[in-house]
Parts: C-alpha cells; structure tokens; sequence
C-alpha cells in the first residue's frame, strides 16, 4: 500500500481536516490546525506531502521522524501540528487495514469509559451559574472555565475581588457536588498568580491550568510549592522535548498536550508515559473538532494516568459549526452522565461525512483570536 494524496479542507467554526488516500482505497482523517493560523499550517502539511506521498503508510514511525528529523529546523506548533495531523491519519489508516481501533494496536484498553468535561462561561467568563446548571442537567459534573479577563502584571484589589467571586459564586450554589478547573490563559503573570492562587485555595478549584504562560514553566514548581491547587499546562508546549524540561523541572501535577499541536497519537503517547513516570495526570487539551477529540480518546484508553478529557460541545468557539457537525457516528461519541464510552470503529473511530466537510469548506472564513488591550492601551494576553 502507497499513500497517494493529501487533501486539507478548512471548515467551520475553525478547524481544519486532512484526508489522506492510499493505492488501495483505504482513507485517514486528521485535524491539523492552530487556531488562527489554519492556513499557515496548512502550506507546512503540503510541504510534509513531499515525504510522504509514495510511501507505505503503516510505517507510521518512520514517517514521523523523517518530517520530525527531515528538516534541519523543528519543533514549534505549525509543524508539529502539521506532522500531528498527518500522523492521526496514518493511525487511522492502520486501524482500518488491520480492522482494530488504534488503541488495540497501542497494547489495548485500561479503562471502560473515560471521564470528560465541558467548557462554560465563555472568553469573558459571565452567566456561569446558569451554565452550569445547564450541563449538569446534561450529566455532567466537572466544568472548566476562563479564570480572567484582561489582566495586568499588577492588578488591583477591586480586579481580584471580582475574579474570585465568580468562584465563589459557584461553591455557594452547588457546593461539591460541582468540579470546576479554572484557564489562566497565560492571562496572568507571575506576581498575580500567587495572589489569585492563594485567593481562590479556599474553594478548592480541580486545577489551575496555565498558571503563567509556557514560557515562563520555570515558575511552575514555585508557584506549585506556594499551593495545594494542582496545576496543569501543556497546550503551548509542542513535543516530548518541551515536556521533558517541565516534567525536569516539577510543578505540574496534570500535562494537557493537544492531539493536533503535539505531534499526534505517535508522540502524545510517548508524552503520556513521560508524565506517568513522573507520576503526573494526563487530560488532553482539545477545544477542537471530531477528528482531534477521537484521537485524544485513543490515548486515553491506553494511558493508566489519564484523568480527565477536555472536548468542545457547546463551546464557545463554535459558530457556525457543532462539534459532530461533521460526523456520521454520532452515537459513538455520545457522553453519558459524564463519560464517553470506547468506540468500536476501526481506526480513530470517526466516520466524517466528507460531502458535508466539502461543503463547509467553500470560501471558509477565517478565525482569528480577539485582539486584547489594557486599558492603557498596551497589548494584553488573550
């Protein structure tokens, strides 16, 4: 079997899917995309086509060293997740020659369901009691939200007051019987994040993600010694190098890597044995589509330390397009009472309805992030 042709399709709300076909008819789906810059991944996914076409896809190793190594330059989130999303693909065209899911192939399950977790609140976090109550009616109890708004080096007292409200907000109206994780969003900054960590330990949040930003990690283990919040990151850190030096250093009690910026199933997995051996949590990052959320739960299933899978229902970044928009299974992604069950499909498990993915990608727009500024003017973390 050769692989034969890659085909990128950038769909709505801001997603982009690959579709990789073989000599023998056999077909992969993956998701490479970094929101925002879909197109600029895109070029470096055809630029990866030149090492793949022609060649056997069930070398998925192979072929993801000779992108990974064949370039002098590497690492960073538009090529490795260029390399993520071709690698799902080629995952998911070995589970259909071989007629298993992917992770049969990855040594077979650990669990029975995997537990997840849904977004509420939005970019500027508002009307969150009301969402809860929402999502706990669908079954669910563990939420996350946006931590923030803009928020400066050195904020003020009437700025913390107002964040730590809304959380306790929360405690006051369900009590335990709610889970709640709060982004940062690399909004805060060092000084602020001791005071908002320290403001916020009394109502006990499930985890603090993004702390301070990826490139300042080597705040992690001092921020983590000053806490008995656990703190997560991992969606701007892009390969098993990035996390070898926060792993090194400590402080994280839950990696996040993201299926799709990460490398794909082949380096993520590598990821999630790195993080057990620390004796770390896994939750992947996924606020994207169908393609990248499958993925993630392939390797939940084999990871004995993965806690918690994020997945984009309702999020809201999705206009214009639901989160199985696209897919013919539903039924296999259905979340019950909070859990999501193994999909029985060969591959990833996701059956995307290309006419349809065909159909949305005529004249897509573009999604950009919001550009945030202080009320000084200057430019603020979004």
């Amino acid at each position: 079997m050769k692989i034969t042709k890659l085909t990128t399709y950038r769909v709505p709300p801001r997603w982009m899917f690959l579709k990789v076909e073989t000599d023998e008819g056999l077909v992969g789906w993956g998701e490479p995309v970094v929101e925002g810059r879909a197109r600029t991944v895109e070029a470096a996914v055809h630029e990866l086509s030149k090492l793949v076409v022609g060649q056997d896809p069930s070398r998925i190793n192979d072929l993801w060293q000779a992108m990974y190594r064949g370039g002098f330059y590497r690492g960073g989130p538009i090529l490795m997740s260029a390399i993520a999303g071709i690698d799902q693909a080629l995952w998911d065209i070995k589970g259909k020659a071989l007629n298993a899911p992917v992770h049969e192939l990855l040594g077979g399950r650990v669990r029975d369901r995997m537990k997840t977790y849904c977004w509420v609140g939005g970019d500027r976090p508002a009307d969150i009691i009301e969402s809860i109550h929402k999502v706990r009616a669908a079954g669910f109890d563990t939420v996350k939200m946006n931590g923030t708004e803009e928020f400066g080096l050195l904020a003020t007292h009437a700025e913390v007051d107002r964040a730590i409200a809304k959380f306790a907000e929360i405690r006051a109206a369900f009590g335990s019987d709610i889970n709640f994780g709060i982004d940062f969003h690399g909004r805060v900054a060092l000084p602020m994040a001791k005071v908002l960590l320290r403001e916020l330990e009394p109502l006990r949040p499930l985890f603090v993600e993004e702390p301070v930003l990826a490139e300042q990690s080597e705040h992690y283990a001092r921020l983590a010694d000053a806490t008995s919040i656990p703190l997560a990151a991992g969606e701007r850190m892009y390969s098993r190098f990035d996390f070898k030096r926060v792993l090194a250093a400590g402080g994280l009690a839950i990696l996040q890597p993201d299926l799709s910026h990460a490398g794909g199933v082949t380096e993520c997995h590598k990821i999630a044995a790195m993080a057990e051996a620390h004796d770390v949590a896994l939750a992947p990052h996924c606020p994207l589509g169908p393609v990248a959320l499958a993925a993630c739960l392939q390797v939940d299933w084999v990871s004995h330390n993965a806690v918690l899978q994020e997945q984009s229902a309702g999020i809201h970044y999705n206009q214009g397009a639901e989160l199985l928009d696209y897919v013919k299974n539903r039924a296999d992604f259905h979340i019950a009472n909070g859990y999501v069950s193994p999909s029985r499909l060969p591959g990833l498990g996701v059956d995307i309805d290309e006419e349809r993915v065909i159909e949305a990608s005529r004249d897509c727009a573009d999604w950009h992030n919001p550009l945030w500024r202080h009320a000084d003017g200057s430019v603020a973390e979004w």
